[in-house]
C-alpha cells in the first residue's frame, strides 16, 4: 500500500517538520510511507500533476492556515483524477472543527486531529491489516451506521507522546540544502493567550537535553546555515535554555545560526551576559510583544513585565551580536488607533533588528475565535482569517497600519536606511508619525502600485523630504548616499548624488597612501591604488554622518569615509567603515 504524506511549504527555503516526525516516527515502527513537499508558489495543476504520477492509494497533506486553500482546491481535483484514493488531512488547521471539515468536504476520507505521530502508526497498521477505525484514538472519518447511512465521527483526543520517543527526523539532509531546517526541543507553551492555538494545548513536555545535544551536533557538523527552532517559548526553562546556548556557543564551527522564540521578560541577567559573549549571527532571537496597552494585554490573557522586556531587549542589543525581531499585533481586543501607536513607538525606540507589524488572525480553535462576537471583530471568512476592524479599530485604521506596515518593511527592516531614519527621528513627533506620513505620500503619489528598484526607493525618500522638510534634503542627500554605500559598492551613482569631480584627487592620495603603507585598512598590503579602489570605496562628506545620526546636527567638519566591503558586519552585512581624513566642509 502506497502512503504518501504530503506538505504546500509558504516558501521553497521553508521545510515541514510535521511531516518529517512522521515519517521518521513510523519507520521506527517498522512502517513505511513516501513524502513529497511542493510550496505555495507552484502552479496548482504541477501540484496536482506530481501528485497524480505517484499513484498513492492514501495521501495525508500537512494543513496550515497559509496552505490550506490550495490544498483543499488541489485535494478536489485528486478525487476526480484518483477516486480510489483516500484523502486525509492533519496539522493544526483542521484539527480544531475536524467534523466540519468531514462535512464541507465530501473528497475528505478522514482528519488526524493534534500531534499525529502515534495516530499515523497505528492508522497504517488498519489499512495494511485492517481492523476498525473507531479504535484510533485522535481522528475523525465518516463511519457508517446499520442503514448504511454515514455520519462524522470522532474517536477522541489521544494522550501526546514523550518528546524523547520521536525519533531525530534528520538522518539525512538530502534535499535540505540551502533551506531553513526546523526543529524542536519543546512542545507546548506556559502561557494561554486567547489568539494563539498554543494556548489550547496545556503544559510543558522536554526533550532530554543528552537527545538535543547529539542532534544539535548533527547540524553543526554538518554546517547548516539555519536552524530554526519552532519551541513556543525558548527560554520557559531556564536551565534547559541555557544548557542548549552553552552546548551551541561550545561546538559553534562559526557557519550554523539557531533561531529561537522567548519571551524577553523571563531573560535572567546572566543569560543576557552570556548571550552577549556568543559569536555574531549564531543566536537570533524572536520576542512578541504584540501590546503595550495593559487592558489589551488583560482582555487576551497575557503575561508580560513590559520594563523587565525594554531591559532585557536592551541588554541583548549592547553585545552587539544578536538579531532581535520583535512582533506587534495589530487588531485587539481594547486597542485603537491612538493606543497602537504608543505600542508602536516603545518597540520601534527598543531598536530592534526586525520590526514586524502584524495583524490579528481569528484562528479556528483559539478562544479569540469564541470572543469574536464580544469585541465586535469583522474578519476575512477564508484563511487567513485577518482582521477587517474590530469596536476599537475601524477599516480606515486598518489601511492606515497596512501602509505603516509596508513602510515599516521597506525602510526600517530592510536595514538599508539606518543612517537616513536615524537623523529623521530628530524631525518627527514619534517614529509613527514619520511612517504614517510616509505611507500617506506614497499614496498620494500612486507609488504603491509600482515594481521599485533598489535605488528608487531612496530617490522617493528623498523626493518625500524635498516636498515635506525642504531645509534637511542637502542634509538627506549626503545620508542616502551614506546608505547605499555601506551596502554595495555601486557600479553608477545616482543623480541625487553629488559630483565627486573635485575630490578624486584627495581620494588617489588616499588610496595610494593605503596602498604603499597601509594605516587604515588591513590586508590589501601590496594592492595597486587602482585595484584597491574597486575593492574599497571612498566618499567626501560635508559633516560627521555619526554625529549627525545621533544629534540631528550635521554640523560643519566634513570627512572621508573608506567603504571596506572585504570586512563585514556579520549581523546586518554592511561595509566596514572607517575615517580617513577630517577637514572643515
Amino acid at each position: 500500500m502506497k502512503v504518501l504524506l504530503t506538505a504546500v511549504n509558504a516558501k521553497y527555503i521553508h521545510s515541514n517538520l510535521a511531516v518529517y516526525s512522521l515519517c521518521s516516527y513510523a519507520a521506527n515502527q517498522g512502517e513505511s510511507v513516501e513524502y513529497a513537499e511542493y510550496t505555495i508558489n507552484h502552479q496548482e495543476e504541477d501540484i496536482l500533476a506530481g501528485i497524480y504520477k505517484k499513484k498513492p492509494e492514501i495521501i495525508a497533506f500537512s494543513c496550515y492556515i497559509w496552505n490550506i486553500a490550495i490544498i483543499d482546491r488541489v485535494a478536489a481535483e485528486l478525487k476526480k483524477v484518483l477516486p480510489e484514493c483516500e484523502i486525509w488531512y492533519g496539522g493544526p488547521e483542521v484539527s480544531y472543527n475536524p467534523l466540519e471539515q468531514l462535512d464541507k468536504k465530501p473528497f475528505l476520507s478522514g482528519v488526524m486531529v493534534g500531534e499525529g505521530e502515534e495516530t499515523l502508526t497505528e492508522l497504517l497498521k488498519v489499512w495494511k491489516q485492517g481492523g476498525s477505525l473507531e479504535a484510533v484514538k485522535g481522528i475523525a472519518f465518516r463511519r457508517t451506521l446499520e442503514n448504511s447511512i454515514t455520519e462524522p465521527f470522532f474517536t477522541g483526543v489521544r494522550k501526546p507522546l514523550p518528546l524523547d520517543e520521536i525519533p531525530f527526523p534528520y538522518k539525512s539532509l538530502k534535499n535540505l540544502e540551502n533551506r531553513i531546517v526546523y526543529y524542536e526541543s519543546s512542545r507546548g507553551c506556559p502561557y494561554s493567550c486567547s489568539y494563539c492555538l498554543s494556548s489550547v494545548e496545556k503544559g510543558i513536555r522536554l526533550r532530554s537535553l543528552s537527545l538535543v545535544k547529539e542532534e544539535l551536533s548533527f547540524f553543526i557538523g554538518n554546517r547548516v546555515p539555519q536552524v530554526k527552532f519552532i519551541d513556543r517559548t525558548f527560554n520557559c526553562n531556564h536551565a534547559h535554555a541555557m544548557a542548549i546556548w552553552q552546548f551551541i556557543k561550545e561546538k559553534d564551527k562559526g557557519v550554523t545560526n539557531f533561531h529561537f522564540e522567548i519571551s524577553a521578560d523571563l531573560l535572567k541577567e546572566e543569560e543576557i551576559t552570556f548571550l552577549n559573549t556568543l559569536r555574531p549571527g549564531l543566536v537570533q532571537l524572536e520576542i512578541g510583544v504584540q501590546s503595550i496597552h495593559g487592558e489589551t494585554i488583560q482582555a487576551i490573557n497575557r503575561v508580560m513585565d513590559l520594563d523587565k522586556l525594554a531591559f532585557a531587549v536592551q541588554g541583548v542589543k549592547k553585545g552587539k551580536n544578536i538579531h532581535q525581531h520583535l512582533d506587534l499585533i495589530a487588531g485587539l481586543p481594547y486597542e485603537d488607533i491612538k493606543t497602537f501607536q504608543k505600542s508602536f513607538d516603545f518597540v520601534y525606540r527598543l531598536k530592534p533588528e526586525q520590526l514586524q507589524l502584524g495583524f490579528l488572525k481569528v484562528l479556528k480553535g483559539a478562544r479569540m475565535e469564541k470572543e469574536a462576537k464580544e469585541y465586535g471583530l469583522i474578519y476575512q471568512s477564508r484563511p487567513p482569517f485577518e482582521v477587517l476592524q474590530t469596536k476599537w479599530l475601524s477599516y480606515d485604521d486598518v489601511l492606515t497600519l497596512k501602509q505603516i506596515e509596508e513602510m515599516v518593511e521597506i525602510y526600517y527592516n530592510s536595514g538599508q536606511f539606518e543612517a537616513s531614519l536615524g537623523f529623521l527621528e530628530h524631525y518627527y513627533p514619534s517614529p509613527y508619525s514619520f511612517f504614517g506620513e510616509l505611507g500617506a505620500y506614497y499614496e498620494e503619489k500612486g507609488l504603491y502600485q509600482v515594481n521599485h528598484k533598489r535605488v528608487a526607493r531612496y530617490e522617493i525618500l528623498l523626493d518625500f523630504i524635498r516636498e515635506k522638510k525642504p531645509e534637511l534634503s542637502g542634509t538627506m542627500a549626503e545620508l542616502l548616499t551614506y546608505d547605499l554605500y555601506i551596502r554595495e559598492n555601486l557600479k553608477s551613482r545616482p543623480a541625487f548624488m553629488k559630483d565627486m569631480g573635485e575630490h578624486k584627487e584627495e581620494l588617489r592620495k588616499i588610496l595610494e597612501e593605503e596602498s604603499q603603507k597601509p594605516k587604515l585598512l588591513s590586508g590589501y598590503e601590496g594592492i595597486q591604488p587602482g585595484q584597491l579602489g574597486r575593492m574599497v570605496h571612498g566618499e567626501w562628506f560635508a559633516f560627521n554622518i555619526e554625529e549627525a545620526v545621533r544629534t540631528g546636527k550635521p554640523g560643519t567638519k566634513g570627512q572621508w569615509l573608506l567603504f571596506d566591503y572585504q570586512k563585514r558586519n556579520p549581523l546586518n552585512h554592511q561595509a566596514f567603515v572607517i575615517c580617513a581624513k577630517v577637514a572643515e566642509a
